[in-house]
């Protein structure tokens, strides 16, 4: 390849024509021509070498998984599903990574910001829809979600009889 370079400096300072490179327009983007022997060099300088799934630690894939079955859904809700807290650190860090995105605010008092995946969270998973997703059944017996503790205690806000006021 540093032989084709040096090849193509001459051309160039002789003044002669030259395959055409650079960035071109093509289907309405814009598109980097080179030589086909650049190839492989350009293609191993701009391939990831970890995806962003890879880097993601094991709790936040569970949070990603979460808001995925249970979208939209608020950071207390997510907290209710885990057991304890989900900082705003494992939040930012989805959000860093481009799979999580806010809702719509929740109706609920304060109206707390709800959290929903990204269409990057689609791709990078090889998925189309959210339907794509695996079966929350078949999840819910092998004990990997339950769908039970956010329903129970988010949907059955009721007050206390002493709150009662006639």
């Amino acid at each position: 390849m540093l032989a084709q370079s040096v090849k193509d400096g001459k051309y160039f300072l002789a003044g002669l024509p030259m395959r055409k490179t650079g960035a071109t327009a093509m289907c309405g983007s814009v598109n980097n021509r080179t030589r086909p022997a650049y190839a492989p060099a350009i293609r191993a300088s701009v391939a990831p070498t970890r995806s962003a799934a890879a880097v993601l630690s094991e709790h936040e894939s569970m949070v990603m998984m979460a808001i995925g079955y249970f979208q939209p859904v608020t950071r207390s809700e997510l907290g209710k599903i885990f057991g304890k807290e989900v900082s705003r650190d494992t939040i930012s860090a989805l959000r860093g990574a481009g799979f999580v995105s806010s809702g719509p605010r929740s109706p609920t008092p304060g109206a707390p910001y709800t959290y929903v995946t990204t269409r990057h969270f689609l791709s990078a998973f090889g998925m189309e829809t959210l339907r794509d997703l695996p079966d929350m059944e078949a999840l819910e017996d092998a004990g990997l979600l339950s769908r039970h503790a956010v329903n129970t205690e988010t949907l059955s806000v009721e007050p206390d009889d002493d709150e009662l006021v006639e």
